[in-house]
């Protein structure tokens, strides 16, 4: 007998789908008392849960994290066994539980309540003893799980973690958390690289970038491109500031024109009126600008518009921007 897995996927996705979709009635004033208890924090946000809503708990920290809300997990069971100790009364504690009725959960509560911390729970039942004990409470609270047997967390962990995102986003839009801000927090991955890098750090620079003077032929200012090989050449008045540029584009222009390579100067030939950028240029922001204006390298100048670097696509491939 074939079985076609297909079918129960489908509908465990649409479970799901319209699990995290109910969430919305939800969002009450316990969702912007949450976020505000977070936002007027001046420590950190500790999120807990045990069993599948702990790892849900950890992820939702991760989130936080990133997003500019410093959090942390601690694992119910380590907190009653000293990892209290973590917390301070500036702090605010999120607990998970689907049942609201944990026991490792509701042992720590007590102490938080102790300490002075604010507490938010996020339970799938909100006649629940945590939810009941809670400074605010996120109901997450699903029709059914995607699990036939009716046991396995699944619709209900699914809507935690969509309900722990719609928390970390909108406090992240109330702090005016900014692309470079996530990018400072991910400074080892290819996010990093493409928010953070600039164009001093990837240009060819001193005598690697591509220069001739106006007077100079076009024979010359092709030898120039082949030599530096960034198919461009920046093309300089007596006092060093860019003139103009002239590209492998340029040549293909000027083929069918009666113009001698070995006579005719670049500046009856260049493009006077180019693109560039500067040192302190995002890499991110020159590759928008590169695909924008569909060119394949830009010249870059200082403040007193000589040229000081140069870069083209391949740069970009190279340092994982594009």
């Amino acid at each position: 007998m074939t079985t076609d897995f297909r079918i129960r996927a489908a509908e465990v996705l649409r479970i799901e789908a319209e699990a995290v979709v109910q969430l919305q009635q939800y969002l009450d004033n316990g969702f912007n008392l949450a976020c505000q208890l977070i936002f007027d924090s001046k420590g950190k946000t500790i999120v807990s849960g045990m069993g599948k809503s702990g790892h849900i708990a950890n992820k939702i920290a991760a989130t936080l994290a990133s997003t500019g809300t410093p959090a942390f997990f601690v694992h119910p069971g380590e907190a009653s066994h000293g990892d209290l100790g973590m917390l301070s009364a500036e702090d605010v504690v999120i607990a998970i539980s689907n049942s609201g009725e944990t026991p490792e959960v509701l042992t720590i509560i007590p102490l938080i309540k102790r300490l002075g911390i604010k507490l938010i729970a996020m339970t799938g039942n909100p006649a629940s003893t945590l939810a009941k004990l809670a400074d605010a409470h996120l109901c997450v609270k699903v029709e059914q799980e995607a699990c036939p047997l009716g046991l396995a967390p699944t619709a209900s962990t699914t809507a935690t973690l969509a309900m722990g995102d719609a928390l970390a986003v909108a406090l992240l839009d109330a702090r005016g958390f900014s692309a470079e801000d996530f990018a400072l927090s991910h400074p080892g991955g290819s996010l990093g690289r493409k928010l953070l890098l600039r164009l001093e750090d990837i240009m060819h620079s001193g005598t690697e970038v591509p220069v001739v003077v106006q007077s100079a032929t076009i024979k010359d200012a092709l030898l120039e491109i082949s030599k530096k090989g960034l198919g461009m050449t920046a093309v300089v008045d007596d006092a060093g500031i860019l003139a103009g540029i002239f590209t492998d584009g340029d040549l293909r222009r000027i083929l069918d024109q009666r113009y001698d390579i070995h006579t005719n100067v670049i500046a009856d030939v260049m493009t006077r009126r180019c693109v560039t950028a500067q040192p302190q240029m995002l890499a991110a922001e020159a590759l928008q600008i590169m695909q924008q204006k569909k060119i394949n390298g830009l010249i870059i100048l200082n403040d007193t518009g000589k040229p000081v670097g140069a870069m083209n696509m391949h740069d970009l491939l190279r340092a994982g921007v594009l």
